[in-house]
């Protein structure tokens, strides 16, 4: 199958078979570097990493993906450019484009993104934007098959807020790929009508539901994975910490909830977590709120049937495969 030359930057632009060629490459690789196996193929070439927002697991998964397949990387910061600022995006993607063949953006409005595709001239990543997180969604759907070894017919249930671009993105992939989609959560938290039709489209070819409930019980029932993420994202004010406790705390991942869902149903979360009080932030909140957690047990994220590392580390090797598949 021939990517190269794509921007990736919505699972919406990708059938389900290419999804599925990304995800089989993606095994190849880690299987490949597991065994000590070098596919530095793109020596030579160099691609551009734009951060917005910080990053742990995407910005070292994009380094260690780009160094493995032999490229160079440049590190583009809040601090260590005009983009956005002095000089336009629309120009900075036309220079930019001269000097890489390929570019990664993390950060805001999905419209950033998508004009530095208009004008970069090389394949643009997303690395995550406010709508959608697709990279993520890649390194999900390895650790559930790597698990179950199908996804096809599989029950994922996200709970928390369901509205942005987690939510979004995993209904996304579930309804292309197959798998039930059940948004768990308060009515206030629901993803956007006008994308749960479009995922009902992709849900009706693919023979996949998308089920909107408010019910944990009812919701979480039978389930395959569990899946959940912080309920204050990056850049949000202050002020929204005591409103989304409040509102999503029936919400949480719990002991109950685990033994709701199928016996070997597992728990994913893109990470960071706020499972414990091991965080200046986390000891914030705690000290504010008088929690100990907040979107998930520390006795769920620890437990066998939490994944999250085995999640963690396929987002370098999924980033790996959609760099060498687009890339020239």
């Amino acid at each position: 199958m021939d990517l190269k030359g794509r921007h990736f930057l919505t699972l919406k632009d990708f059938t389900p078979e290419e999804i599925i060629y990304l995800l089989d490459l993606a095994a190849e690789l880690k299987e490949k570097k597991k065994k000590g196996i070098l596919v530095d193929h793109h020596r030579g070439k160099n691609v551009a990493l734009i951060f917005e927002k910080d990053s742990t697991r995407t910005r070292s998964s994009f380094e260690i993906a780009a160094h493995d397949l032999g490229m160079g990387t440049t590190y583009i910061g809040t601090m260590g450019s005009q983009f956005g600022k002095k000089e336009s995006i629309k120009d900075t993607a036309r220079v930019l484009g001269r000097m890489y063949e390929g570019i990664e953006y993390r950060g805001f409005g999905q419209e950033i993104v998508e004009e530095l595709a208009q004008y970069a001239g090389v394949p643009v990543w997303n690395g995550l934007t406010n709508e959608y997180h697709p990279t993520q969604m890649l390194a999900d759907m390895l650790t559930i098959r790597e698990h179950f070894g199908k996804l096809k017919g599989l029950k994922l249930v996200y709970m928390g807020d369901a509205r942005y671009n987690m939510g979004n993105s995993l209904m996304i992939a579930c309804a292309k790929l197959g798998l039930d989609f059940v948004a768990c959560t308060t009515e206030d938290y629901f993803p956007n009508e006008e994308l749960v039709e479009e995922c009902r489209v992709y849900a009706k070819e693919s023979g996949s539901e998308i089920t909107l409930t408010s019910d944990v019980k009812e919701g979480t029932k039978g389930a395959d994975v569990i899946y959940t993420d912080v309920w204050v994202s990056m850049g949000e004010p202050d002020e929204v910490w005591e409103k989304r406790i409040r509102e999503l705390t029936p919400y949480k991942v719990t002991k109950e909830v685990m033994e709701n869902a199928k016996p070997e149903a597992i728990f994913l979360h893109c990470l960071p977590a706020f499972h414990d009080l091991g965080t200046k932030v986390g000891r914030e909140i705690g000290e504010r709120f008088g929690i100990t957690d907040m979107e998930v047990t520390d006795e769920v994220f620890e437990s066998e049937q939490s994944k999250v590392f085995d999640e963690a580390e396929n987002r370098m090797h999924t980033i790996k495969a959609v760099m060498d598949a687009t890339l020239k």
